[in-house]
C-alpha cells in the first residue's frame, strides 16, 4: 500500500515541494525510515532543499536519456544495448532519482509505448542487450511482466534481457516463488538491485533475494553515492559485504547524476574515487564494485580513477573517457 508522506519539515513547505516532485513510500520502507532514521528517511521524504536556488540550475536530464529516444521510453545510447521503460509505478519515489522530471508526473507507460519499443528493438539487429526500467519492472503485474519478457525473448538478436530494480530493497514482499519461476523461465536474465545503505539489508529483504538466487537468476547491485547517507568507506565495506551475504554482487557506485532538485546529495568527484581507493586496501575484489559516472550530454559511462581525472578538486576537473576523450566534469 502507498501512503502520502510528510517527514518533518512544515506542511507548507512540504507540499511546495511535492506540487513539483511527487512524493510517495510504502509502509514497509517508512516502518523502516522509523527505525533506522536518516540513513533511509533522506532517500524518499521531501525536502525543501529540493527547490533551493542551487538547484534550479542543474539540468532535468542530465545524460541525455531524452536525446538519444527514438521511441517514446526507449534511449539508445550504446549501439549494442537499450535502456527500455516498461513500468511507471515504483514502491517508492526516491528524492535522487534520475528521472526526477517524470516520476509520479509525466512518466506514461502505455500497451503503444511498449509495443513502439518493441518494434524498434525488432528493426535493430544491433541490439543485443536490453536494460528493462521505470518505475520499476518488477512493480508489474507478473502477467504483463510475462508478456513483456516473452515478447522480448522472441527477438532473434536479443541476447541478455536486465531488469533494473528497488523492489528487494524497499518493497520485498513483492518477490514471491511465482515471480521468481517467472523470471527464471527467461534465461540469460539479470537482476540488478538497487541497495544504498546496510539498513536496508533487512530480514526481509534478504528472503526476497534469496528466493530470486535460490531460482538461478544471478544479481548485482547499483549503489548510488549520496551525501550525508553512504559518502563514507565503512558504510560502504558495511553495505557491499552483506550484499555478497545476500548472494547479491555489488556491480556498480554510481556518482549521483547532477538532476535538478538534487544538489543536495551530490558528493565531490573525487569522494567517490577516494572511498573507492581506500575499500581496496581493506578487502577483496569481490566486494567492490566500480565507480561509475554517466557523463553529461549522453556522453556514456567513464570509470574515473586517479589516473584518468585532470585537475582534480578544482573548477578545471575533467574525465579522460575510456575513448580518450576529455570531459569537463567540474563539481
Amino acid at each position: 500500500m502507498k501512503t502520502p508522506i510528510t517527514g518533518d519539515h512544515a506542511p507548507e513547505e512540504i507540499l511546495r515541494v511535492t506540487a513539483r516532485y511527487p512524493a510517495l513510500i510504502n509502509d514497509y520502507y517508512r516502518e523502516l525510515a522509523r527505525a533506522a532514521g536518516a540513513p533511509i528517511a533522506r532517500q524518499v521524504m521531501p525536502d525543501p532543499a529540493e527547490l533551493s536556488p542551487g538547484n534550479e540550475d542543474l539540468p532535468e536530464d542530465p545524460v541525455g536519456e531524452e536525446r538519444y529516444s527514438p521511441v517514446p521510453n526507449l534511449t539508445h545510447r550504446y549501439l549494442d544495448r537499450v535502456l527500455f521503460l516498461v513500468s511507471d509505478s515504483c514502491p517508492i519515489y526516491c528524492r535522487f532519482c534520475t528521472r526526477k522530471r517524470k516520476v509520479g508526473r509525466s512518466l506514461e507507460v502505455t500497451d503503444k509505448s511498449v509495443r513502439d519499443g518493441m518494434n524498434y528493438i525488432r528493426k535493430h539487429p544491433e541490439i543485443r542487450d536490453v536494460l528493462l526500467s521505470g518505475g520499476d519492472p518488477l512493480m508489474l503485474e507478473n502477467e504483463r511482466l510475462d508478456w513483456i519478457l516473452s515478447e522480448i525473448q522472441d527477438i532473434p538478436h536479443v541476447e541478455i534481457v536486465r531488469i533494473g530494480t528497488r523492489v528487494p530493497a524497499a518493497f520485498p514482499e513483492r518477490v514471491s516463488h511465482d515471480l521468481a519461476a517467472l523470471l527464471s523461465g527467461y534465461s540469460p536474465l539479470y537482476v540488478h538491485t538497487h541497495f544504498n545503505h546496510p539498513a536496508e539489508a533487512t530480514e526481509r529483504a534478504r528472503k526476497a533475494c534469496g528466493i530470486l538466487a535460490d531460482a538461478g537468476i544471478p544479481l548485482g547491485n547499483q549503489t548510488v553515492l549520496l551525501r550525508g547517507i553512504n559518502d563514507d568507506p565503512d558504510i560502504l565495506e558495511k553495505l557491499f559485504r552483506e550484499l555478497l551475504l545476500m548472494r547479491v554482487r555489488p556491480y556498480y557506485l554510481f556518482q549521483l547524476d547532477a538532476v535538478r532538485g538534487t544538489r543536495h546529495f551530490c558528493t565531490p568527484l573525487m569522494t567517490g574515487v577516494r572511498i573507492m581507493d581506500e575499500l581496496r586496501r581493506r578487502t577483496s575484489p569481490m566486494t567492490l564494485p566500480a565507480f561509475v559516472v554517466d557523463l553529461p550530454h549522453g556522453m556514456g559511462k567513464a570509470f574515473p580513477a586517479f589516473p584518468s581525472i585532470l585537475s582534480p578538486g578544482t573548477a578545471e576537473q575533467a574525465i579522460i573517457t575510456p575513448e580518450g576523450r576529455i570531459v569537463p566534469y567540474p563539481d
